[in-house]
């Protein structure tokens, strides 16, 4: 599971059995909505199976030379992880054979030394932010991750130590050598992904682990005094009851987590738990995952933590990651790796994509022996609909919400006058504050972010992921 660039589920089919919920919130529900809380997660507007091959194939530069580029995020993907867990549908393999991993930096390092020769004038780019994802970016050895962060700093231009820098890792290798490496390039924040500290549910999300294999990692992580710690955890595991899933929380909470993210389970295509699903809706899951999603925001914020999304939980007294002034709604960003997208105001470009093991490697092996970097492949044009509906989507699935003065500024109208049939009915259902400043989520509209976010998909993009052939 990712924090940086998230998994995000194609059509939904059902999750296993699991059991009913013990107690159910007396607030809108499925049954009352008419509407399952659980349909898209929404961490990028279009998703990707809404691109395709750009015909004709634009130069880079032409595409950023117009594009504001003093505060960029860089995005670097590694596509490799030392086992699959069954619920995830994220741009990766298993394992890596001998001398892949090393092809695969001489590539990224060629595209990087390509997009910043098109990015222009030195003195006019700057990053503001950086991570490092997956797939898994520590399945690099301590050597290997060195290398990455030269490719960021001496090829890009990036200060790692300078800006936030994030990085996704798994317990197994999250090793003393390798945290030593992200320390001390400038990490900030070490994303583990855990999902439960119960051994039986994690064997049932087909991520075998150990607890004390999980616990050991935490102490090396807390060992390297990298700021900010995340902790991912998901609920709606098969067998997972409310309370094995405090059990979980509170086992994070003794690390003290500067961050927790909480993802309900997708069970998706393609995916490990995808061949066992069956057909047809599951209303009894949707109302567990929407028990065990409101039992562990209550939880948190019993303990000291504020809720910055539907997933982000974050201590209140964690300290600041330092300054950061990139803003996804508004600025753009680099992405480099064959899973990785890339956003300029008029085109999101990227890789092509796909979930199944075969189709991944194919496109891995096509990334490693690519020389041309300097064009777009695959992407979505974005016209000035689509950013209002991303600026606005973005910002909506955010515990602050969206200034209406912040709209108008950039776009000359309000999200009542662009978006008026779709916010009203979010304010029918209860998912809107009565805010005439603000357009922002209630408690129970976060609660439902995954169904507020589709909702907000233009006819363009629904048209053009329906037309998706999954590979």
């Amino acid at each position: 599971m990712t924090t940086v660039e998230p998994t995000v589920p194609g059509p939904t089919v059902p999750g296993p059995t699991v059991p009913g919920p013990t107690t159910v919130e007396p607030v809108a529900s499925e049954q009352a909505t008419g509407v399952s809380p659980y349909q898209h997660y929404v961490y990028a507007y279009p998703h990707k199976t809404a691109y395709r091959p750009l015909p004709e194939r634009p130069p880079l530069r032409e595409l950023w030379a117009a594009e504001p580029k003093d505060a960029l995020s860089l995005y670097l993907h590694i596509p490799f992880c030392e086992v699959r867990c069954g619920f995830c549908n994220l741009f990766t393999r298993i394992g890596a054979p001998d001398g892949l991993t090393g092809a695969y930096l001489d590539a990224l390092e060629r595209q990087a030394t390509a997009v910043r020769e098109a990015l222009g004038e030195t003195d006019r780019v700057r990053f503001a932010t950086a991570a490092f994802g997956g797939g898994t970016p520590t399945f690099l050895t301590a050597g290997e991750l060195e290398r990455l962060c030269d490719i960021a700093e001496h090829r890009m231009g990036a200060d790692l130590r300078g800006v936030p820098l994030s990085v996704e890792a798994s317990p197994a290798t999250a090793t003393a050598d390798r945290l030593a490496v992200l320390a001390e390039r400038g990490a900030t924040r070490l994303s583990l992904g855990v999902q439960s500290f119960v051994e039986t549910e994690a064997r049932a999300a087909v991520r075998p682990q150990r607890r004390a294999a999980v616990e050991s990692a935490l102490g090396r992580i807390r060992d390297a005094r990298i700021p900010v710690l995340n902790i991912d955890l998901i609920y709606g595991i098969d067998g997972q009851t409310e309370q094995s899933w405090l059990h979980s929380l509170d086992a994070a909470l003794a690390w003290r987590p500067e961050e927790l993210y909480l993802y309900p389970l997708y069970v998706r295509p393609l995916t490990g738990l995808g061949r066992r699903a069956t057909a047809g809706p599951d209303p009894a899951w949707d109302e567990q995952r929407l028990t065990l999603y409101r039992t562990g925001r209550d939880h948190l914020l019993a303990h000291g933590y504020t809720q910055r999304s539907m997933r982000m939980f974050r201590r209140a007294d964690a300290p600041p990651q330092g300054a950061d002034d990139h803003a996804c709604q508004t600025d753009g960003m680099i992405g480099l790796g064959c899973g990785a997208r890339s956003y300029t105001a008029g085109l999101h470009y990227s890789f092509d994509y796909a979930v199944g093991m075969h189709e991944i490697r194919g496109i891995i092996d096509d990334y490693v022996s690519t020389t041309d970097f300097a064009h777009a492949q695959v992407g979505h044009p974005m016209a000035h609909d689509e950013s209002r509906r991303r600026h606005l989507l973005q910002s909506l699935l955010q515990a602050g919400g969206l200034s209406v003065d912040d709209y108008r500024a950039r776009f000359g109208s309000t999200p009542a006058e662009d978006f008026g049939p779709e916010l009203a009915a979010f304010a029918d259902r209860g998912w809107l504050t009565d805010d005439p400043t603000l357009v922002r989520l209630t408690p129970e509209g976060l609660a439902h972010s995954d169904a507020v976010g589709p909702d907000l998909f233009s006819p363009a993009v629904r048209t053009a992921m329906a037309a998706y052939e999954r590979k």
